[in-house]
């Protein structure tokens, strides 16, 4: 396979299955079967819902797997010195990191919790970086005990505590600096600025690397993330250059970002492009690193609702109201995220409407301008592109349970995640 036919491999895949450009925001092979309904990875999706209920999370496994290998081929055709960790805060399930495990990625993990769903889900501890701005003491010891291949360190505060508690024992560790670039993506998923909460600012880094050797660290590399779903490619390049200014170190962390197709219109640079452009501004002779969560993920996730209520007000709008809403997804209400919404049995534009969901709150919205075909009460709807952060921010908000995580392949569904029970929700009173 050549390097352009492994960067289109995620995009072809399945394109033409699905009208209108939706291929795009579906999972990989997604398509309408011969009774007109939304079929993901062989799973009939009206079946899914009156089999495991709704709201439901819903992926299609061997997207994740495509995903993942197309990342990883679109380096390994321009380098061998380069890794790819899996940022697990997107997804943080433990079948899921099993798939990636699997595939052959590191993992980034952000906090205690995460560090054990990646160590249950297969990852071994050496490939495992631990981040986070304000890591505890007992997350730090954690880490150490088993054996975490590196530590990203965010502050002078943590580097002191990790001394103290490495106790000599001989640690990797990463220096995450504030590069003060600001990407074109929205503010609240913008990491790499100066004014940031994140990172030790720039003027200071001559002074974290001093202070990491007299802790008797071992300084790997530098880390920075710029922000999340990024299309502006030079940026990566910019921030190669910022970071191989500061210091000659073996291992070049550039962060993550890379964007996905959220609506059809959406064109997301392939994973050779994001690359190419890292990979530009690296000398030869460093090992490149690079963080993708959202883009393995977020389009192999579909959710499945059931339509409650149909309201119209005259002059003004058709609201469809869901049996979820910002408990199980609040990007929408957190970034003015944009998504697509069909009705997994009758696909195509037809009634303008906006897709509400459950909650007591106004601004409870997943979809402001859809288009369905003749919405009605116990239809079931889908929201493609949800892979990442739903599951990951869900919550309990009007005592609502979360949802399950149904994995789908060839045409054979099984539970990952249950669904919360009304006792679960009581279980840690006391």
């Amino acid at each position: 396979m050549t390097p352009e036919d492994a960067d289109q491999a995620v995009v072809d895949a399945g394109e033409d299955a699905l009208p209108g450009g939706l291929a795009r925001v579906y999972p990989l092979g997604s398509r309408l079967n011969a009774a007109g309904r939304l079929e993901i990875a062989g799973c009939d999706t009206v079946e899914l819902a009156r089999e495991f209920g709704t709201p439901a999370y819903v992926y299609a496994e061997d997207d994740m797997r495509e995903r993942a290998r197309a990342t990883m081929q679109a380096f390994a055709h321009r380098t061998d010195r380069f890794e790819v960790l899996y940022a697990s805060k997107a997804f943080p399930c433990t079948a899921a990191m099993r798939v990636f495990a699997e595939a052959g990625l590191a993992c980034d993990v952000a906090s205690g919790g995460e560090l054990h769903m990646a160590l249950r889900g297969g990852f071994q501890p050496g490939r495992i970086y631990m981040h986070g701005n304000n890591k505890s003491e007992g997350e730090l010891e954690g880490a150490l005990a088993a054996g975490v291949g590196h530590i990203v360190i965010d502050s002078f505060d943590e580097i002191e505590r990790l001394e103290r508690l490495a106790a000599g024992r001989a640690q990797r560790v990463l220096l995450r600096v504030t590069p003060g670039i600001e990407p074109d993506t929205h503010a609240a998923i913008r990491t790499g600025q100066l004014d940031s909460k994140f990172g030790i600012p720039m003027e200071a880094v001559p002074r974290a690397i001093e202070r990491c050797s007299q802790a008797g660290l071992e300084l790997r590399g530098l880390h920075a993330h710029i922000g999340s779903q990024v299309y502006a490619l030079d940026v990566y390049e910019a921030l190669a250059d910022v970071l191989v200014g500061l210091g000659d170190l073996p291992l070049l962390n550039l962060g993550g970002g890379f964007g996905i197709a959220y609506t059809r219109e959406d064109r997301p640079p392939s994973a050779g492009e994001y690359a190419e452009a890292m990979l530009r501004g690296a000398p030869d002779d460093v090992i490149v690193l690079c963080e993708p969560g959202r883009s393995l993920v977020g389009n192999a996730g579909v959710s499945l609702y059931t339509v409650g209520t149909v309201k119209e007000i005259p002059g003004v709008r058709t609201y469809v109201s869901v049996d979820g809403g910002m408990s199980d997804n609040i990007r929408p209400m957190l970034y003015d995220a944009v998504y697509e919404a069909d009705l997994a049995a009758r696909f195509g534009d037809s009634t303008p409407c906006r897709i509400a969901g459950m909650h007591c709150e106004s601004g409870d919205v997943l979809v402001r301008e859809a288009s369905l075909v003749d919405p009605r009460p116990g239809d079931v709807l889908a929201i493609p592109a949800t892979g990442a952060y739903g599951h990951a921010m869900a919550s309990n908000y009007n005592a609502v349970r979360r949802p399950p995580v149904i994995f789908c392949r060839d045409g054979d569904a099984r539970v990952v995640v249950r669904r919360e029970t009304l006792d679960d929700l009581t279980v840690r009173d006391l």
